[in-house]
């Protein structure tokens, strides 16, 4: 049941390598269910991936969730997997099967799961005042302290104002408004295109969907929109030429992006976004001196420049934020999920003082700023959200994924040498495997083989739950990750692996 879910779930919604691939793949997956022998031989037969359910088990297939990034027959023909406790590092479903939850959630659960400050403080805030408001100069303390905390935390560069959403898409929604919002107010109205880049994740809004670069997120939604243009992915291993150094390809990169702002008019581009490490895109980290040759080429064209922190904000890289690692100065930051440690929903925008003084000045011209979420600055997700920053600097959590990530970052990268393993990357707390043939990023495996979903059951079945898209497995354990529950992931990853090596084996036997 796990294997045959996760493989017809891959095959219809991966980003995979190819984005053609990934739509022959998407669009031919009932026929290779029904005319491809070894798949209908792993859905009905492997005994230690399917199984029968069990008269004691609950079971919930026809649930009455419209449920994300889900395909519809999952809900309506299988069981979903029903998370009903949480501890530390780990998960429990509502059989009692224990899983090592090695993807924090999603990417978000940075304090683990039963942190019982983060649970003191939403107590005591709900009954204090459960709710109100931030509008019409309205508001509650804990969204002002936090706003001031935001400010004071992020030191890569001076930071104006802080806005609140209730997530990452939303942050990154709200970015989109500001920018054209400050451009019309500065009186540029064509100034107005986005550039993000290929394979980054940016959210799921009709905006932050655009922004994003994985075609999934575009089809039949009538996406991206036409202010949004896409520039390479900064992914090495994959795209640079023969004999191009790290350092060159990221020269080569600067200059595509150049010469889009050209081919473009730079009187047409208002703001350039990236994720400091690229995360549900394949946990892509960048080349060497990246952000070094971008950043002065938005300078020279006034373009600004966003950064998505939403994923490695608070400690994932070993720094407090990413821009902190790799000299990032930007002018706009998203931030969300380890925010509050995914406690309580709650996402923020910090806004420079240069762009933050015109927004004030405009505001004042118009009566207004019209924006904003009955939930903007929410006092519990915002006491929540206090408290999980209160523990990241006690706790000095930078420092404490510094130590526990060389173990976990070299651990998972001594199976490089698989054959089946084109290439494993990753920093500090967020780690990455795509599956290739031959090693080479040119020979991807039959997407109807679905490699990468039969290692994340054999995952599942050893009791650790990974991300799974298309042939790239993805990790990003809690920052507080035990050594002991690092050796855990890296046994469960390595008999997944062997199980996948031999499965690979068999399938390459039998085209013979």
């Amino acid at each position: 049941m796990v294997f045959r879910n996760l493989v017809r779930s891959t095959l219809r919604n991966t980003q995979a390598s190819s984005y053609k691939n990934h739509v022959v793949a998407a669009r031919s997956l009932q026929e290779h269910l029904v005319r491809v022998p070894v798949l209908a031989r792993w859905s009905s037969t492997e005994a230690s991936i399917q199984k029968e359910d069990s008269e004691t088990e609950l079971k919930f297939k026809g649930h009455d969730m419209l449920a994300p990034f889900t395909a519809g027959w999952q809900s309506t023909d299988t069981n979903p997997l029903v998370i009903e406790k949480s501890k530390g590092s780990y998960v429990w479903d509502v059989n009692g099967n224990k899983y090592l939850d090695s993807l924090a959630g999603l990417w978000c659960t940075a304090l683990g799961g039963n942190e019982p400050r983060l649970v003191a403080a939403a107590t005591a805030q709900l009954n204090t005042l459960p709710f109100y408001h931030s509008f019409w100069n309205r508001s509650t303390k804990p969204s002002l302290d936090l706003a001031k905390e935001l400010l004071n935390t992020f030191t890569a560069t001076k930071m104006g104002k802080a806005f609140f959403t209730n997530s990452g898409s939303e942050a990154n929604d709200s970015q989109v408004k500001l920018v054209w919002y400050y451009n019309n107010a500065l009186g540029r109205p064509n100034k107005k295109k986005f550039i993000a880049r290929e394979k980054s994740y940016h959210g799921s809004t009709l905006i932050s969907a655009s922004l994003s670069g994985l075609p999934a997120l575009h089809q039949k939604f009538d996406l991206p929109a036409p202010f949004v243009l896409h520039t390479d992915c900064p992914h090495y291993w994959r795209y640079h030429l023969p004999g191009e150094s790290e350092e060159e390809f990221s020269t080569r990169l600067a200059n595509n992006l150049e010469n889009l702002i050209l081919k473009e008019g730079p009187e047409t581009i208002a703001a350039f976004i990236a994720e400091p490490v690229m995360g549900a895109g394949g946990v892509i980290p960048p080349p060497a001196t990246y952000f070094d040759k971008i950043q002065p080429i938005l300078k020279k064209y006034d373009i600004l420049f966003i950064a998505d922190e939403v994923i490695c904000a608070f400690g994932r890289l070993g720094t407090m934020f990413g821009c902190d690692k790799y000299g990032m100065k930007p002018d706009l930051v998203s931030m969300a999920k380890a925010l509050s440690s995914a406690y309580m929903p709650i996402g923020a925008v910090l806004v420079s003082p240069e762009v933050s003084d015109v927004i004030h000045s405009q505001s004042n011209k118009l009566g207004t700023f019209s924006h904003g979420f009955t939930y903007s600055g929410h006092p519990v997700s915002c006491a929540v959200a206090l408290e999980a920053i209160k523990i990241y600097k006690e706790r000095n959590i930078p420092e404490v994924v510094q130590r526990i990530s060389p173990k976990f970052q070299d651990g998972i990268k001594a199976f490089s040498d698989s054959p089946i393993i084109g290439e494993i990357r990753g920093t500090g707390l967020i780690l990455g495997t795509e599956f290739t043939d031959n090693k080479s990023p040119n020979n991807a495996f039959p997407p109807e083989w679905g490699i990468g979903a039969y290692f994340g059951a054999q995952c599942q079945k050893h009791g650790m739950l990974v991300r799974v898209a298309g042939d790239n497995i993805m990790m990003s354990p809690p920052f507080m990750i035990t050594p002991e529950e690092v050796d855990e992931l890296i046994s469960i990853y390595g008999k997944a692996l062997e199980a996948t090596e031999e499965k690979v084996k068999e399938l390459k036997s039998q085209q013979k």
